[in-house]
Order: C-alpha cells, then structure tokens, then sequence
C-alpha cells in the first residue's frame, strides 16, 4: 500500500460510526476540479506514511469504529486486498471510496467480504465521462460497477459532485436513472478550494435554486437522492 494521508478521527465519513481515514497515492482519472490533487498528481505526493496506519489503528483500537479507505483510487494498489484484512482482523468496520473503473477489484473485494460500505463516485452520465474523468476509458466498467454493488446488498452509497460548467440539472438526472436500483444517491457541490487544474479554482456548483428543483424532482423516485 501507497498511503498519502491519514485523517485520525472523522465523524462523518462512515454514516454512524466514528472512524479513521486513510488516502491512498495514486489515481487512474484526472478529474480536472479533483480536490485532492496530492494523491493523483506524481509531482505532488508526499511522503509515504504507509508505516504509520497499522501501529497507529492497532492502539485505537476500542477506540473507532471504522476505517475509510479512499484516495487516489484505492483499488489501484496491489495489496488492498491485504491491508483491508488486517484491519478487518483488528475489529474495524471497512468503508471502500472508489471511482468504479475496476470492477474485478472490487467484485474481489466484495465477494471476500472485506469491505462493509462502498462510495462510489459517478462522475457522469456515461457519454460525458471521457470528458469528466479526463482519460479514455470503458465506460462498460463503470455500469459493471454500479450492478455489483447494487447487487452485493451491502451498505452503498453513489455520489456526484456537481461543477456547474460540467454538469447541468438534465445530466443529473440521468444519472439518477443510471443508479435507479440504488438506496442512496448523493449529491455533493463543488467547493474550489483546492483543484488539480487551477482554471477549476474560480467555478461554482449549482445554485440552491437548481439543488432544490432536482431534489424536487427526485421526491418518490429511486434512488433516494440528497444534497450533502
């Protein structure tokens, strides 16, 4: 494991439960508004603190409740299958962050039962996700994704977060049709404090008017969709 970060408390992050985050190095998209552009840009990372996560969750144990794996793109590292059984050894409950674009990964990760949440990021609507995600791509990976989550019956989450140069009210709606089998779709608007290109710095995210009627129009529908 590649770790870049580590946050030693959140009580936010895993619903419920009070844990830990750790961010991994590296990513496959180049996400232009990325707001951790030190764990996906090489010219950025810092250093490894990989040596510090286990001593540090093995004396907090008793203490937290769980552990965030997020990135980077965590599925990207050789030993996530690994790392995530130890800290399942330690009692902790396991949330996955992940942008969806290696489903065998994450099938492994599932069917192993070593994860007990998933996050995934769904940047677009499937014909906008080239430009979003920033790199060519299958886009097939992504609704694979979204089907085994889905269907794995676990804790999950799919959420979006919303620059208004790059997505407009229709193409969230169409992921919400996209993620129609889904409990939980989560909208998340953009805060340009930090990008990976800065030119992302000064855009904005949709305005409490266009939250309010896409929430509006998503009252009775699935997935049940809230602005975060």
């Amino acid at each position: 494991m590649i770790i870049g970060g580590l946050q030693k408390c959140s009580l936010i992050d895993y619903p419920g439960r009070i844990g830990a985050i750790v961010f991994t190095q590296g990513c496959n998209f180049r996400c232009a508004y990325c707001h951790n552009p030190e764990l996906v840009d090489p010219a950025r990372y810092g250093p490894s603190l990989t040596d510090e996560v286990i001593p540090f969750l093995e004396k907090r144990r008793g203490k937290l409740d769980a552990v965030t794996i997020t990135g980077g793109e965590p599925t990207l590292q050789r030993d996530i299958g690994p790392f995530l059984r130890e800290i399942r050894g330690m009692g902790y409950l396991v949330k996955l962050d992940t942008n969806g674009s290696l489903p065998d990964v994450l099938e492994g990760l599932i069917c192993s039962g070593l994860v007990d949440y998933v996050a995934m990021d769904v940047k677009a609507p499937l014909e906008k996700y080239e430009k979003i995600a920033g790199v060519k791509m299958d886009t097939r990976k992504i609704r694979e994704s979204i089907r085994l989550i889905v269907k794995s019956k676990i804790e999950h989450e799919f959420r979006t977060t919303v620059v208004r140069s790059q997505l407009d009210p229709e193409d969230l709606q169409a992921i919400a049709k996209l993620l129609d089998k889904a409990k939980l779709y989560v909208l998340q608007p953009f805060v340009g404090l930090k990008t990976l290109e800065k030119k992302f710095l000064g855009e904005r995210s949709c305005s409490p008017e266009e939250f309010s009627a896409i929430l509006k129009f998503m009252e009775g529908k699935r997935p049940r969709t809230i602005l975060r």
